[in-house]
């Protein structure tokens, strides 16, 4: 929907001239985010300062029935920040204050443009730990990380986003503001509205502030790095060590090409990877006793003796460990450097991963395209880079797409899901059908409506078309 300039004259009203981008160069920066190459500019990029500047923006919206997309840093990777139907891209970048740090209750309230990076780090220096840790934190914002449920390395041990948000200040599509719960532990008051925004992709309402759990920081780990010479018994590994007994603060899947690509992109890393193998395992085991972490690395070791592995690496020097996590949260970087991709984010419960991964080659091979798997193996949650190397265009349109739709059936059938941690956006949403049957998406599509009946807030997101 194209904004007119009667409407556009009633948002300078609200934010001011200098807060309204209406050129296409502007336009188009905003249009995208880390979604392949689309670009879905809207008609005008609006940056309020506060969520009262925000309702008057959405009340607007709804009386006109002008379509709104939330943008936030726009690093996500399902879509989910496209101006899809143009309308007003309403941008949270002025909101990026840390509101306080309650050191007594163990919480922080923040804006939703904090980078999650500098949220981590400012919890940090009153020794207490944010754990959720995406790849992209040091660009991504604590309102995406929200809206997407966002995981990443240390989720296998401290669970993801939902697990540390208490409270949300959000405006709804109708302008009204409302809190969604209470800085709380336990609430067992009524339905769960803030754990409902959370992961919702945007489409309930525009969050505007959020309060988080803290924990104290630990004190120690110890990080490896463990060559397999078959990637599946790296995927069998996973199981084996939980099995045992040990729940590690990390645990990460590279394969072979994800690290020679990744070796290629940062040259200055000496990592030396034998020809022989084939996959790795990133281990972490965290907390505040030396003497317990060395003898979960030995348990560790114990276990990966079932296995063919090369000489392992005990990181001995925090450059060192900063090396080998730089070498892993690379890798999308260094994939997507290396040619035209696809990414897909499939979670499988972790036993499954070894018939996870095979399929994905097999699925590959029957349609004719490469794939680098790599990911939170800790958690079930490995990520498919689907390469277009050296297929035609014609095959990248057609072939893809139902390579796609059968990894996702694969995924499905070994009781996962389409999503770990990206979300579903704009690129997944015709595959829902997969994991859904009607009545499951007629009822999100109903609590949608509830909340925002003209549809008006980032609308075309989630549901098949």
């Amino acid at each position: 929907m194209i904004v007119s300039l009667q409407i556009i004259g009633f948002l300078i009203d609200i934010v001011g001239i200098k807060n309204i981008l209406f050129d296409k160069e502007s336009l188009d920066h905003y249009g995208h985010d880390e979604t392949e190459d689309f670009v879905f500019p809207p008609s005008v990029v609006v940056k309020p300062a506060n969520a009262t500047e925000i309702s008057e923006i959405m009340k607007l919206a709804n009386e006109y029935k002008i379509p709104v997309t939330p943008l936030g840093a726009r690093t996500g990777l399902s879509g989910g920040a496209l101006c899809i139907h143009k309308g007003i891209g309403l941008s949270t970048e002025r909101l990026n204050k840390i509101v306080r740090i309650d050191e007594q209750n163990l919480q922080i309230e923040v804006e939703p443009a904090v980078i999650t990076q500098v949220l981590r780090e400012a919890v940090a220096e009153k020794g207490l730990f944010y754990p959720p840790d995406p790849s992209s934190q040091g660009s991504c914002w604590i309102g995406g990380n929200v809206a997407e449920n966002a995981g990443g390395a240390r989720a296998v041990k401290y669970g993801v986003t939902k697990d540390y948000v208490l409270n949300l200040e959000i405006v709804l599509p109708n302008g009204e503001i409302i809190w969604t719960g209470a800085n709380t532990l336990k609430n067992s008051t009524g339905y769960n509205l803030t754990q409902l925004m959370v992961g919702s992709e945007g489409t309930l309402g525009i969050i505007t502030k959020i309060v988080l759990k803290l924990i104290p920081k630990n004190n120690h780990n110890v990080l490896m790095l463990v060559p397999f010479y078959n990637a599946s018994e790296a995927c069998e590994a996973v199981s084996a060590i939980f099995r045992a007994g040990i729940i590690p603060s990390a645990l990460e899947f590279m394969e072979r090409e994800a690290i020679d690509w990744t070796l290629k992109f940062i040259p200055n890393l000496n990592v030396k990877v034998h020809d022989a193998v084939q996959a790795h395992l990133l281990i972490e085991v965290d907390g505040n006793y030396p003497e317990i972490l060395f003898a979960e690395a030995e348990k560790i070791m114990t276990v990966l003796e079932q296995f063919e592995t090369d000489d392992v690496l005990f990181a001995d020097t925090e450059d060192q460990k900063n090396a080998l996590w730089k070498m892993r949260r690379s890798v999308a970087e260094a994939v997507k450097a290396n040619s035209i991709y696809k990414e897909e984010d499939t979670v499988v419960p972790r036993y499954e991963l070894p018939k996870l991964l095979m399929g994905i080659k097999q699925i590959g091979k029957k349609y004719g395209f490469q794939s680098v798997c790599y990911g939170h193996a800790g958690d079930g949650n490995l990520h498919v880079n689907i390469i277009k190397g050296t297929m035609t265009d014609e095959n990248w349109k057609t072939e893809v797409t139902k390579g796609i739709r059968e990894i996702f059936e694969l995924t499905v059938s070994l009781k996962g899901t389409l999503s770990g941690e990206h979300g579903i956006g704009f690129v997944q949403k015709n595959y829902m059908d997969i994991a859904f049957s009607e009545t499951h998406l007629q009822l999100m599509k109903n609590i949608k409506g509830v909340f925002d009946p003209n549809n008006i807030l980032n609308p075309g997101k989630i549901f098949p078309d």
